[in-house]
């Protein structure tokens, strides 16, 4: 039963591409944590036990080391095989070993800014769909840009909204050029 439960699981993490670091990464740890499996990534790892150790330290290495190895493995479960090369063999904790996978996959500003940009200018509306979801999808776009630190005003985001539509808003287009003449 409890393999199943875990395999459902793994089922569901997104396989990490290379863009999809932070979705990815939030799906492990949400994942991990629900499975109560999340202990070695919230503890720091137990001392080496020795002859002289309690049972309780005992209990506690156990559970440690059961939740890095089995984190581990889900951990690696969501990676592409050409992925885990770019981390060191030396790394044995999962908390490490997400600390390198984030290095190599951490997303550049610059770059996301320019994607985002990008789909913003050549988002188009198709006449198909909901008219609402289309603005509010570019709206969403110029919030991330925002938060990306690139400012897009309210203006000119409508102005882009209304550039984009097709011909069949034209009325509409005019209405809103015409509508500060009027107010004046």
């Amino acid at each position: 039963m409890y393999a199943t439960s875990i395999s459902a699981n793994t089922n569901n993490i997104p396989m990490l591409d290379g863009s999809n670091f932070k979705d990815w990464k939030e799906n492990i740890l949400i994942i991990l944590g629900c499975m109560d499996l999340d202990y070695a990534l919230r503890v720091e790892q137990p001392p080496s036990l020795t002859d002289a150790s309690s049972a309780e330290e005992k209990r506690n290495f156990e559970k440690w080391e059961r939740s890095n190895r089995v984190s581990m493995m889900i951990i690696k479960c969501g990676i592409p095989e050409a992925f885990r090369g770019t981390v060191s063999e030396e790394v044995t904790t999962a908390n490490e070993y997400l600390v390198e996978i984030e290095k190599c996959f951490v997303k550049n500003d610059k770059a996301e800014t320019t994607t985002f940009l990008a789909n913003l200018i050549s988002l188009k509306y198709k006449g198909k769909g909901n008219i609402k979801e289309y603005i509010m999808e570019m709206s969403h776009i110029a919030s991330t840009l925002r938060a990306l630190k690139l400012e897009v005003s309210e203006d000119l985001l409508v102005h882009l909204v209304l550039v984009t539509l097709p011909a069949q808003f034209n009325r509409f287009k005019v209405a809103y050029n015409h509508k500060g003449e009027v107010d004046s």
